[in-house]
């Protein structure tokens, strides 16, 4: 019987931290998301399975929340379990670890389409011959997920253009350049003195090349609130809300 439990020790690159050696938070994001596809894969629920039943696994919300977040370290280790699923949702912990000392987890949400129907899959009815993952039970140390309230005012807006290297092999923006487009309107003295604390993600719409995305942000001391619109429609793509630590030591 395998072990469900997968973890993988990822080296930070000098490319994959900003200019205060903090770790991107989207490079963080495509490690959870490469270590939940290679774990899913091991476990016969990854992309070689659901595709052949004409499938698609899509991302619906983080939950993050950090004890220390990476600055100065150049090795993590992460940790990913699925946690099981109920009738429209999976759901799958992280914990991010350095030196045997767990420095941030995480809970995330996802869901099936189906390819054809263009509609929401069955999870459980998909998953239920899966020895390795079962209906889902809490546990009282699971993370709650925050509320993200709407926007009361826009502090700061930017445009920004999907490119080809913005898509997944779905051919939809990955998930993980909404946050550098939520963060990218916080101005350099924030970004300089912050690091993350707790971070909640919603994922609302896929958006795809060629097409725009509006970034909105209300900023209030510690704690930023993001929307990202799709400039041609107006439909909200992902909802961000983001608490805030100081730094260390500031650039």
């Amino acid at each position: 019987m395998k072990n469900p439990v997968f973890e993988e020790i990822f080296k930070i690159r000098y490319s994959e931290m900003d200019c205060g050696q903090v770790l991107k938070p989207s490079v963080l994001l495509q490690f959870f998301q490469d270590l939940a596809s290679d774990n899913a894969e091991s476990l016969d629920f990854g992309y070689s399975y659901i595709i052949r039943n004409n499938l698609a696994w899509f991302l619906l919300k983080y939950r993050i929340e950090f004890d220390d977040y990476p600055e100065g370290i150049y090795d993590i280790t992460i940790q990913t379990n699925p946690r099981g699923y109920n009738k429209l949702f999976a759901l799958r912990d992280f914990a991010i670890l350095h030196n045997n000392k767990i420095i941030g987890k995480a809970a995330s949400t996802w869901g099936l389409i189906d390819i054809n129907l263009k509609t929401m899959a069955n999870v459980s009815e998909a998953l239920k011959s899966n020895p390795y993952i079962k209906s889902f039970e809490k546990r009282e140390d699971d993370l709650v997920y925050g509320k993200i309230r709407p926007l009361e005012k826009i502090d700061i807006e930017k445009t920004f253009e999907i490119r080809f290297d913005d898509l997944d092999v779905n051919q939809h923006v990955n998930n993980s350049n909404y946050i550098v487009w939520a963060f990218e309107t916080l101005n350099f003295d924030f970004r300089k003195s912050y690091k993350l604390k707790n971070i909640d993600m919603v994922f609302k719409k896929e958006i795809t090349y060629g097409a725009k995305v509006i970034a909105q942000t209300e900023i209030s001391e510690n704690i930023t609130n993001h929307v990202l619109r799709n400039s041609e429609t107006g439909e909200d793509l992902c909802l961000i809300k983001a608490e805030w630590v100081k730094r260390a030591k500031s650039l």
